[in-house]
């Protein structure tokens, strides 16, 4: 429970004994901020007595009578309008005309409590002005929590994307310049050149279904799909890159699997788990894939003979843009993203991700996707995971 300091600035004492006695075990539930909050009365008599108050310690709510000895209410409201102050101010007054209103208001007055008024009317107005300041804070929480995610993400983008940019850029001056003349290392270099842009192209599509898959905007075309067919497609597809370095791909799986999906996201979670596990592979290496399903339940498991990973670096998988940097994975290129759009598609499907893993062993992804509505998946998928970190780290 959190407690609001309120100052009521009213120069009859009996106004400021009574406000404090009709507020001592005042709460204030305010679900939107999923909190209660009670309330601890201060008094000033006069204006300048509130001002030095105000400058002390800053109440969160200030009861300010209009009519007071020396300043009056609307003098102090013209101390302290340009003031950065975390504060809702209420008017009490019994001489109220609409100039002094409209004065007030546009001097940063909340509300106004006409003199006389009732326990319960002073009750019902500053629970309103503490929601108000509450749900106000809460805001500004989240709108600056919205441009911290927002700065990272942009300064991730362009950190992973300066790098690329600033090779391909070296190896065309070099062509430029003319001091290469070997056909064979020109056409190294171009090799070179379209390897990173390939790269950034990945880290753009990756990007698209990020963002598609956070914000519900992705079309959602869920029908029956043969899970198996799939995944002998993905297999195709990193084939090359397989034989090339003498991994052996392996699948056990039935004939066919049915399930109610979408195409292009199984598609994306083969893809995701097929490449990883032979780009971190050793050379010479396996890829093992098993497909079951059973009870409205799909289990997808790639087991590779790599480059492993510790429990630390396990533990940061799933972050957006998160890569395992070290010895090992050195001239690994990647995007980051593959990782954190495979377990929120998974979220889609109301499923879950385990990973087993050792260091110079291999890793073992396991994703189980259970039939779901496509509408309870999009909501899940945007959902975040308690204890996530939502800050990008690089």
């Amino acid at each position: 429970m959190e407690t609001l300091r309120l100052l009521v600035c009213d120069d009859e004492l009996g106004m400021r004994m009574g406000v404090s006695r009709a507020l001592r075990d005042f709460r204030v539930d305010i679900p939107e901020v999923a909190g209660e909050v009670n309330f601890e009365v201060v008094g000033a008599e006069t204006g300048e007595q509130a001002l030095k108050m105000i400058e002390e310690q800053p109440p969160h709510i200030l009861l300010l009578d209009h009519k007071l000895p020396g300043m009056s209410g609307l003098d102090v409201l013209d101390e302290i309008v340009n003031k950065p102050l975390d504060m809702m101010t209420v008017m009490i007054t019994a001489y109220a005309s609409i100039e002094t209103a409209v004065r007030a208001t546009k001097q940063g007055a909340y509300d106004f409590l006409p003199k006389p008024f009732t326990p319960a009317e002073l009750k019902a107005t500053v629970a309103k002005a503490a929601k108000h300041l509450m749900i106000s804070r809460q805001a500004r929480k989240l709108a600056e929590e919205k441009r911290r995610v927002r700065f990272d993400f942009i300064r991730v983008v362009a950190h992973e994307l300066k790098s690329p940019i600033n090779a391909i850029e070296g190896y065309l001056q070099v062509i430029k310049a003319g001091t290469v003349k070997d056909p064979a290392m020109i056409d190294q270099i171009i090799d070179r050149c379209l390897l990173r842009i390939g790269g950034m192209r990945k880290m753009i599509n990756d990007l698209l279904d990020l963002t598609r898959i956070e914000s519900g905007q992705k079309p959602r075309d869920v029908r029956e799909v043969d899970v198996v067919a799939i995944a002998r497609t993905a297999i195709e597809s990193i084939y090359p890159d397989a034989e090339s370095r003498d991994i052996t791909v392996n699948l056990e799986a039935p004939d066919a699997l049915p399930m109610q999906a979408d195409a292009s996201e199984i598609e994306i979670i083969f893809n995701n788990l097929l490449t990883n596990a032979v780009k971190y592979n050793r050379d010479g290496g396996r890829v093992d894939i098993v497909v079951r399903g059973s009870d409205g339940e799909v289990s997808i498991t790639v087991s590779d003979t790599g480059i492993g990973m510790s429990e630390e670096e396990v533990a940061r998988l799933f972050n957006d843009f998160v890569r395992i940097k070290n010895e090992r994975t050195q001239g690994i290129l990647g995007s980051g993203l593959g990782l954190s759009i495979l377990k929120k598609l998974s979220l889609l499907y109301n499923g879950e991700v385990r990973v087993k893993s050792k260091p110079d062993e291999g890793t073992t992804f396991r994703v189980i996707l259970r039939e779901t509505s496509a509408a309870q998946g999009v909501e899940e998928a945007g959902r975040p995971e308690p204890g996530t970190e939502p800050a990008p780290q690089t």
